[in-house]
């Protein structure tokens, strides 16, 4: 009994919930890198140039959370089918994501072929540089929209494979992606071996060359491996309307939670780029690109617990499940100490990557990683909260206690901060993060009654309209 409340695991247990981490962190420390190496070649083409990549990337990074928040939401049921070796409900939750991913497709072209520039904007208001930023933007973005079908295509089968436990083959292909994208980045932004220099646009074509190699080869290995969620596309193929209608209620919470937190970023982001020129813009991305190496922890933990959790519970061990709650709990917090001191380790990149930059924006970005190293105790272990609720099929956590804060509390403070103070991007920066601490206590609480201890498998017992193999 003492072991069921004990705090931390044994070291065979950590091991191998970092056997499931350390490739998903390494996929996206390697995807990171070669962002940092776009922001570095970029910036060599000024504030301005680094400033409309960067508004055109927050406008973009709405759309990839949507993404990824369909494919989370169908993870959910794919994990737990898995556990209880239901091929016909995984190939039911991969359907969910692919059919999502193919509806979120059309806002995404419309904001990036039709309204690019009167979205963009939203991101600059009272920027004194603002017209010459948006010019750099719109190019961008129009090239990125072609990125959309091969991106869900690719999301779709390696969060599926994730959600399996197989971590490996998706960081061989991202190896293999964003190596695509460094070497064409370094031939069109500046022009080398006879190719034109496009600049930003550069950017954009080495982004989209990178993406639909990655799909091409996420195909390859869909089609000729045929994983337990593969679906062939027959008559005998039919979607469970039932299933897709309870996953779009759990992915529907969860779609809330994440785009509130999309929106308080974007606001954020909106009021601390109206601080000053394209110094303050560029400043702050670069410390974004700078703390991406260490954000990596939050997708590992979080796909580690969603793995653990949701296949122990899909097996119907329900109280071994709660005990490994409490040791990946205890776990994501030491683990987030530990990348606060990378983090404070990455300040010595800032002048080597972002040396082209004015003083005040390398100034800007130093501060921005030093302050979000000191939250990452907070961030890993609020993700790994998130994790184990959503694994058992809890997203009202997220949507009630979670979104509630941001609305209630945190954007109204926003409006504060920029309407009525003169206070820097950072300090806005710092003052509204400290509502985090409190989103771990509420989510504490919120998880004591343990609502998210269901086996979803059983409970939605065996659908078997999928019969594809």
């Amino acid at each position: 009994m003492t072991e069921k409340k004990s705090l931390f695991g044994d070291w065979k247990f950590y091991k191998s919930a970092l056997a499931l981490a350390v490739p998903i962190m390494l996929q996206q420390l390697i995807q990171s890198l070669v962002s940092l190496i776009d922001n570095f070649m970029v910036s060599g083409l000024g504030d301005v140039s680094m400033s409309g990549v960067n508004v055109a990337g927050q406008v973009m990074f709405v759309f990839i959370v949507f993404a990824n928040t369909t494919c989370m939401a169908g993870g959910i049921f794919l994990t737990q089918y898995f556990g209880a070796k239901d091929k016909g409900g995984m190939q039911q939750a991969f359907m969910f994501k692919l059919i999502m991913g193919l509806i979120i497709l059309i806002p995404y072209f419309m904001v990036c072929l039709i309204y690019p520039r009167q979205v963009l904007s939203l991101m600059v208001m009272g920027n004194t540089q603002a017209a010459v930023i948006l010019d750099e933007g719109v190019k961008y973005i129009r090239i990125m929209s072609i990125i959309g079908p091969p991106f869900i295509g690719s999301v779709c089968i390696a969060s599926s494979l994730r959600d399996m436990g197989k971590v490996k083959t998706p960081l061989v292909v991202t190896i293999i992606a964003t190596l695509t994208n460094t070497v064409f980045n370094y031939l069109l932004i500046y022009g080398h071996l006879g190719l034109p220099a496009l600049g930003v646009a550069g950017a954009a074509y080495a982004t989209v060359i990178s993406r639909t190699l990655e799909f091409l080869i996420f195909a390859g290995i869909y089609f000729k491996t045929r994983p337990e969620f593969a679906v062939k596309f027959t008559r005998d193929f039919m979607v469970d309307l039932k299933l897709f209608s309870q996953i779009m209620k759990k992915g529907a919470m969860m779609l809330f939670c994440e785009m509130t937190w999309v929106l308080s970023e974007t606001i954020t982001s909106a009021i601390y780029n109206g601080r000053g020129g394209a110094d303050v813009v560029s400043g702050m991305a670069s410390s974004f690109a700078i703390a991406n190496l260490f954000f990596v922890a939050f997708s590992g933990i979080y796909s580690a617990t969603s793995v653990i959790i949701g296949k122990t519970l899909g097996e119907g061990n329900l109280e071994e499940a709660r005990q490994k709650k409490n040791w990946l709990l205890s776990g994501s917090f030491v683990f987030g100490c530990m990348m606060t001191l990378v983090g404070f380790a990455t300040t010595l990149i800032i002048p080597i990557a972002f040396g082209r930059l004015s003083d005040n924006a390398i100034a800007i970005s130093r501060s921005m990683v030093i302050l979000m190293s000191f939250f990452m105790p907070v961030w890993v272990y609020m993700n790994a909260q998130q994790a184990v609720s959503r694994a058992g099929g809890d997203t009202k956590m997220g949507a009630y206690a979670d979104a509630s804060l941001t609305i209630l509390i945190m954007l109204p403070m926003l409006f504060v901060l920029g309407r009525f103070t003169d206070i820097g991007p950072v300090q806005m920066y710092m003052t509204v993060k400290f509502l985090d601490i409190v989103k771990i206590v509420v989510f504490h609480i919120w998880m004591k009654k343990e609502r998210w201890l269901h086996n979803l498998a059983d409970e939605n017992a065996s659908f078997e309209t999928a019969k594809a193999s």
